[in-house]
């Protein structure tokens, strides 16, 4: 829960986490138009599964594909033409990230 900002865009990353050999290890290369908001918590497009409204992360907010790129070209800093990342600046801050319950 908190404000935030978005601290770096990508439009697309691998994502590793948990312990292997255990039910929390996660390994999903290329996951689509991400946008990490604090540390290694973040919006993005979703590939491995449909349940949205249901828990089925570890603290990220999954989103439908199609969503995730809406989202990822409304929000800045603004990804330049023929770049696929992209840092605020003071000229291109990060859009503000609310989470609530």
């Amino acid at each position: 829960k908190g404000e935030f900002r978005i601290w770096v865009k990508l439009k697309y990353t691998k994502m590793e986490g948990g312990i292997r050999g255990t039910r929390t290890y996660y390994y999903l290369p290329n996951v689509p138009y991400t946008q990490y908001f604090y540390k290694g918590y973040g919006l993005h497009g979703t590939y491995w599964h449909n349940n949205f409204g249901r828990t089925m992360s570890h603290g990220c907010v999954n989103l439908s594909i199609p969503d995730a790129e809406k989202l990822f070209y409304w929000t800045s800093p603004v990804v330049p033409p023929g770049k696929k990342i992209a840092y605020p600046s003071k000229e291109n801050p990060g859009t503000r990230v609310i989470i609530h319950d």
